[in-house]
């Protein structure tokens, strides 16, 4: 018999996981999406990635409550297009999963490195591992309560930085050089607006990781539909204020390339010794926490459903005592940690936390484009699938999706040869080992068809 998880979320946890994974995104990574376009330039990015977000998630959410399972886009692929499809959507997913959290613990390291300077960063990003993953086999509704906890002092935290930052915003500070350091836009500040699109994405990647936790949900056609609305249009609305808050803060290039722009933004108005300051360091870890710790739940998911129907080691699919894939958790555990001990290794000059960002955007954009034409697909093929929600607009609001995920993609591969390439490298070598599990899959199809006719 397959493993199974247990329902025990509801409407609120669901939002919390929805905003929580996310919600690093609008503490750091994005403001080196400053340094390829400018103030003004990211700007036109983020609004037209914000778009396409908006419409995926207003999509997607017809397949996750139609097939609310633990593989998410895995198993909408795979409904639609067979098991290469979901073969391809699986792997893209767990790139994006596994590579997102070590970015962002290594900005936790950055974080408290400010508070405790003699303190390695990268000793605090092991150690966040060690502790977010404890907590994640100890049980999803337990993870679920905290992960909602975090989430909503890391949006309070937000809306404080902007309130304290607001009386010193100034708008000439956020125009200045602000197409792509010129004073005024040209044709040159368009191709920093398309290399800074991996940065845009990072406000918003990974909200689709509820999908992972649906088969964990209470009534998940209708609790899932009201935790992705709401989480999107939360997020965009914090993504947006964020950026503009702090680009007018003072002179936003020094923000550029930093894992920390929020405090650094704050001191410049200020200054390091303000209580506001040091509020913003400690409450902001929260941000960062929550949404470490619910990629954490999206990849072990990942991890599981793939390996329950036979596409990796079986031995990841098994549950702990708590009902939680334990060995699925610390597999991307292990991964996570030796990323964030690879520094030594460069990609096209970018720092280590900037190529871990791009490479965990090239996952979700297939994965993107993977839903979006399973969506498509199953619209023709599969027209009696219960269907509680359906996606606004179809088929213009799913395309301009596509469309949208598409650009990115052939933008990213444009500016982003070498992490392309490796992506790529992953993939293959995914079907590779893919091609070697037929004999694996065949035995599980069978023994759930058995299952089904008892």
């Amino acid at each position: 018999m397959k493993e199974k998880l247990k329902p025990t979320l509801g409407t609120l946890q669901l939002w919390g996981i929805a905003v929580g994974l996310v919600i690093s995104g609008e503490y750091f990574g994005w403001s080196y999406g400053w340094g390829a376009a400018g103030t003004l330039g990211f700007l036109v990015t983020t609004l037209f990635v914000a778009a396409m977000y908006s419409c995926f998630i207003f999509s997607f959410t017809e397949l996750t409550t139609a097939i609310p399972q633990a593989g998410g886009p895995f198993a909408y692929s795979r409904r639609a297009f067979g098991d290469t499809g979901g073969l391809i959507a699986g792997i893209a997913t767990l790139i994006e999963f596994v590579f997102a959290p070590p970015a962002i613990a290594m900005a936790i390291g950055a974080y408290l490195n400010v508070q405790f300077p003699e303190v390695n960063p990268k000793l605090i990003a092991v150690c966040a591992y060690a502790i977010f993953m404890g907590l994640n086999i100890v049980g999803v509704s337990i993870a679920a309560t905290f992960e909602l906890l975090v989430t909503l002092l890391a949006v309070i935290e937000l809306l404080v930085f902007m309130g304290v930052v607001a009386p010193g915003f100034s708008l000439t500070h956020f125009v200045a050089h602000g197409w792509a350091g010129q004073t005024s836009f040209s044709l040159a500040a368009v191709s920093g607006m398309f290399a800074a699109i991996p940065f845009a994405i990072w406000f918003f990647l990974a909200i689709e990781g509820v999908a992972m936790a649906a088969e964990e949900a209470r009534e998940p056609r209708r609790t899932i539909p009201r935790a992705y609305i709401s989480g999107i249009l939360t997020l965009v609305v914090l993504a947006i204020g964020v950026m503009v808050f702090a680009g007018g803060a003072g002179d936003w290039r020094t923000l550029s390339g930093i894992n920390d722009p929020l405090p650094q933004a704050m001191k410049m108005l200020v200054g390091n010794d303000s209580r506001w300051m040091h509020m913003l360091v400690w409450i902001g870890l929260f941000g960062l926490i929550a949404s470490f710790h619910g990629i954490i739940m999206g990849y072990s998911r990942q991890f599981f459903a793939l390996a329950r129907e036979g596409y990796l080691p079986p031995s990841l699919a098994k549950l702990s005592r708590f009902n939680t894939p334990h060995r699925a958790i610390l597999a991307g555990g292990a991964i996570g940690i030796l990323a964030i001990f690879s520094d030594g290794i460069s990609f096209q000059g970018m720092s280590l936390t900037a190529a871990m960002i791009t490479m965990s955007v090239f996952g979700a954009i297939v994965m993107y484009i993977m839903s979006m034409l399973s969506l498509f697909k199953l619209r023709r093929s599969a027209p009696t699938l219960a269907r509680s929600y359906r996606a606004p607009g179809y088929p213009l609001i799913p395309a301009f999706a596509l469309c949208g995920a598409a650009i990115c993609l052939i933008a990213m591969l444009w500016f982003n040869p070498q992490i392309g390439a490796l992506f790529v490298g992953l993939m293959v070598a995914g079907y590779l080992y893919f091609l070697t599990t037929q004999s694996r899959r065949g035995a599980i199809a069978r023994t759930s068809v058995a299952a089904e006719t008892d």
